[in-house]
Parts: C-alpha cells; sequence; structure tokens
C-alpha cells in the first residue's frame, strides 16, 4: 500500500510539472513601452532644505515604482521586470521611457493587454508618494516613439544609424533583394511608393525585413498582399502610393514600431526639420547598402519648388520637396518607398512623406520630391482601416 502511495505521488508530481512545463512553453514575452513625465525634481531632506534629483536616482526610483506597480496588481504572475531606458529633461519635468517586460500566453490579444497595462499605470501611477507623475502623462506602445536619443549622419556618404533608432523603418526585397524602404504603420500593414511594384506586384515574391542591417534581418516577414493606388500609372509620377500588409503580424519591441500617421488636415510648414532613412546607395548609380543610414532636411515651399529652374510644373498636389537648395544631402537609389519623418513638440514622430522621385541625387536646385502622406490620408485609411 505504501509503495502504491509513493508511486502514485510520483505520477501526479511528474504529471504536474510536465503540466507546468507546457502552459509556461505557451507563453511567449513580451515588451511594452511607456512613458510618464516626472514633473517635482526636488527632495527634500531631513533637515528641511531641498535638492534636485540626480538622473540616476529618478532611474532607480521609477523603476522601482514599475516594480511595485505591476507586482501589487492582476498582472503580478506575468510581470517579469521593466528598465528605464532613457530620462529626457524638459521644461517642466522630466520623461522616463520605459520598457516592461511580461511573459503571457500566446493567445490573447496583444491589444487586450495593451489597454489593460496602460490602466494599471494610469491607475496607480498618480497615487505614488515617491515621485510626481500626472497620470495624463502615461502612454504605453505609442506610435512614434524611439528609446534612443538622435544621431545626425545621412544616406549619401554617412555614417551608420545605431540600433532602434528607426524602428519603422522595413526594406523591401523582391527574389530576396532589396528593392526599396518601407515604413510600418501597425503589426500588419507597411506604406510604400507605388512605382516600387512595375510589372512585380505579385506579393508571392517579395519579402520584408526588420532592423538596421538587410543581412542579417532583425526579422523576416511574408507578403500577404500589396495594393497599389487605383489611379497610379508607371508612365506618370502622381499617386506614388501604395500599401503592403504582412504575413504573420510583427511583435512590436524597441527595435521594430509603428510611425504615427498625420492627419489629412495637418500640414507641415516650409522650413521644418525633417529626416530621411534608407538602404539606398550613396552616389547617383551606385549600389544599395547593406546599412541604415539617415540624413537631415529641410521641407521646401511649393512656390519654391515650382520654380523653373527647379521642377516647375511637375510639382502636383499630393507631392512634396525636402532638402537643401545647395544639394548635398538628398535620398538616392535604393531609398524609394522609404519614410519621411518629422516630430512633434512631445518628441512623437510621424510619416510626413514617401521617397518618390528627384532629378540624380544630391543636385543643386533638384531636391528630392515626396510623396504627401497627409494628402492620401484617406486614402490609407480606406485600404487598412487605420
Amino acid at each position: 500500500m505504501i509503495a502504491l502511495i509513493v508511486l502514485l505521488l510520483t505520477v501526479v508530481t511528474v504529471a504536474t510539472g510536465l503540466l507546468a512545463h507546457f502552459l509556461v512553453s505557451d507563453q511567449k514575452m513580451e515588451y511594452y513601452h511607456g512613458t510618464f513625465k516626472i514633473s517635482d525634481l526636488r527632495v527634500k531632506s531631513n533637515s528641511g532644505q531641498s535638492s534636485p534629483y540626480q538622473l540616476k536616482d529618478l532611474q532607480e526610483m521609477s523603476e522601482n515604482l514599475v516594480d511595485e506597480i505591476f507586482i501589487d496588481s492582476a498582472f503580478n504572475k506575468h510581470y517579469i521586470k521593466n528598465q528605464v531606458v532613457r530620462l529626457t529633461p524638459e521644461e517642466d519635468g522630466v520623461t522616463a521611457d520605459v520598457i516592461m517586460v511580461f511573459q503571457f500566453p500566446s493567445a490573447e490579444l496583444r491589444a487586450v493587454r495593451k489597454r489593460k497595462i496602460h490602466s494599471i499605470l494610469n491607475e496607480k501611477i498618480s497615487n505614488t508618494r515617491a515621485l510626481s507623475i500626472n497620470a495624463s502623462s502615461v502612454e504605453v506602445n505609442g506610435c512614434g516613439k524611439r528609446v534612443v536619443p538622435l544621431i545626425m549622419n545621412r544616406i549619401m556618404s554617412g555614417e551608420i544609424v545605431v540600433k532602434s533608432a528607426w524602428p519603422w523603418q522595413a526594406s523591401l526585397q523582391h527574389n530576396n533583394r532589396h528593392q526599396c524602404g518601407a515604413t510600418l504603420i501597425s503589426n500588419t500593414w507597411l506604406v510604400t511608393a507605388a512605382h516600387c511594384f512595375k510589372n512585380k506586384a505579385n506579393p508571392h515574391q517579395w519579402t520584408v525585413s526588420f532592423g538596421t542591417t538587410i543581412n542579417p534581418p532583425l526579422m523576416k516577414r511574408n507578403i500577404k498582399r500589396i495594393i497599389v493606388h487605383e489611379r497610379y500609372h508607371s508612365q506618370a509620377r502622381e499617386y506614388d502610393i501604395a500599401v503592403v500588409q504582412l504575413s504573420p503580424s510583427v511583435t512590436f519591441t524597441d527595435e521594430i514600431r509603428r510611425v504615427c500617421l498625420p492627419e489629412a488636415s495637418v500640414s507641415f510648414q516650409p522650413n521644418s526639420t525633417v529626416y530621411v532613412t534608407g538602404f539606398g546607395a550613396l552616389f547617383y548609380g551606385g549600389e544599395s547598402q547593406n546599412d541604415l543610414r539617415e540624413t537631415r532636411l529641410k521641407i521646401i515651399s511649393d512656390d519654391v519648388c515650382k520654380q523653373p529652374h527647379m521642377y516647375g510644373r511637375d510639382i502636383k498636389f499630393g507631392m512634396l520637396c525636402a532638402g537643401y537648395l545647395e544639394g548635398i544631402y538628398d535620398a538616392c537609389g535604393g531609398d524609394s518607398g522609404g519614410p519621411l519623418v518629422g516630430k512633434d513638440l512631445k518628441d512623437t514622430w510621424y510619416l510626413i512623406g514617401i521617397v518618390s522621385w528627384g532629378d540624380n541625387c544630391g543636385q543643386k536646385n533638384k531636391p528630392g520630391v515626396y510623396t504627401k502622406v497627409a494628402y492620401y490620408r484617406n486614402w490609407i485609411t480606406s485600404r487598412t482601416g487605420l
């Protein structure tokens, strides 16, 4: 009888262990990017005098705070850890960027979990006494956010960008060869240029990769569907926009995330600073590059760009110019379809343009011409639901 009981206990123990193993193996690590603003940056000592926090202290206190919030929440069994990856000083405080790591059953919807994580942070973070944080500043996995500081390089003959610098950048590859850039606008959709698919519209011949190098890629995906603007014609340059559906969807991390789309009514002022990124050539007629590069540009007004010595009547509605009249800095071959982005006062990045066409690369009075995303905003919604 004793031997039988021991045997039964052994079987139960093994079975429990196996069940736990399979339950754990059915879960996956997920990363969420959160931000919040710390408004009161002074700490009082025992003598009653106050002194400013050190950034190191703020980082440690912020990480401890997030730990306490999720350990004392309904997600305590799923929460793993967090790390503050950036503290950005501003006029009215410091914005903290934090990466939170969880382990969830793979069957659950990520969008639902994101809302729950935001709700938990929003509810509990304003009640803490350790730091003064406004709950309205809390965001989780918002679009257009980066977790690295800006490093200025350039595409043509420039230096290579750092990881996570432009996490929405993608490489479109036809038969495993880089053809165009593209921009991630959701976990299943990219936006790019229509001219990338001239006579090459079969989605089964295309793949997309993410990361700051084409080889090795950080992640690769197949393409399920290509939707080219129905009014685009290869003989002309208007309506140079397409959306691409991925299969399967991507999981957002600090190195892969979506950019924000502007509203249709938004206009970006001439002389605004913008950035273009891509794997394109370093000079006209050159080969595409394995490493992602960036360059800073200025938006050029339509009145200037339509002057006869520039592009004249070739500039149509739905196009915008960006660059410098003296040339030098520009996109080039292989950058087509890639993003032209700008940020707002909250350091949120928006997709302003899509690399479309230009006369040569970096020529005087011949800046790059981009598809104006705001002009096609309603079209993007009608095709993707975004």
